[in-house]
């Protein structure tokens, strides 16, 4: 008597089947909270533009405390109510309040003649570069956690030099920065939707955010740097 053969097996187990359902399910929630979320930071922007908050800089080292109290303050919020719907009300007014922050930025940039043009270049950068990362992000084999040592560094030495650089104000410092800037936090996007991808990170409010942070750190850090090398008062 032969033994029965058995089917070959051309689907994956359940559990398999499961995970990846919850990891799409995570990565499409974090796109479009994502998306939703340039809403409120571009109105905010636009209020912040056209409104004067030049006292912001009659004590910077007053309102550098103040914000950064604030910027931390509300992601812990966030952050504690991840689970909850008013986890979503607090990232999107976090977002607007950053782009309410955009506006002096915004004021400056806007001053040059080809202003607009850079604001655009600016933005179009930024999407690339996501894209980019998002795609590396969605088709390497490799687990990118060795990346997280990297970037818990690069926060703490950023941050270093942030608060230094409030105190000395140095033009140099200031250009090294917005570089770091924008490598840090094209890193850091790489690395979060890897993580989304590969399951490490299955809550798509936390994702969302850290993802915004990295975009607006890298937005705002092109837009000033264009403004720099590339501004035209003529």
């Amino acid at each position: 008597m032969q033994p029965e053969l058995q089917p070959i097996q051309t689907q994956a187990p359940y559990g398999a089947q499961d995970a990846s359902l919850r990891r799409n399910q995570v990565l499409r929630n974090t796109y479009w909270l994502l998306a939703i979320s340039l809403i409120p930071t571009a109105i905010g922007a636009a209020i912040g533009t056209n409104i004067e908050l030049g006292f912001l800089r009659t004590s910077p080292i007053l309102s550098f405390v103040v914000i950064l109290g604030v910027f931390y303050g509300w992601i812990f919020a966030i952050e504690k109510n991840r689970n909850s719907a008013l986890g979503v009300v607090l990232l999107l007014g976090f977002t607007l309040f950053l782009g309410l922050l955009l506006g002096p930025l915004f004021q400056k940039v806007l001053g040059f003649r080809n202003g607009t043009q850079l604001v655009m270049l600016a933005a179009g950068g930024t999407a690339a570069v996501f894209f980019v990362m998002a795609g590396i992000a969605s088709t390497t084999k490799r687990d990118l956690t060795s990346l997280g040592n990297f970037l818990a560094i690069g926060a703490i030495v950023i941050m270093l030099a942030v608060v230094a650089n409030v105190f000395f104000a140095s033009p140099v410092l200031h250009l090294v920065l917005l570089s770091a800037f924008v490598l840090f936090s094209s890193v850091l996007i790489l690395f979060q939707l890897n993580a989304i991808v590969r399951g490490g990170e299955t809550n798509y409010v936390s994702a969302t955010l850290t993802l915004y942070i990295a975009i607006y750190n890298l937005f705002s850090s092109l837009l000033q740097l264009l403004g720099i090398f590339g501004g035209s008062r003529d």
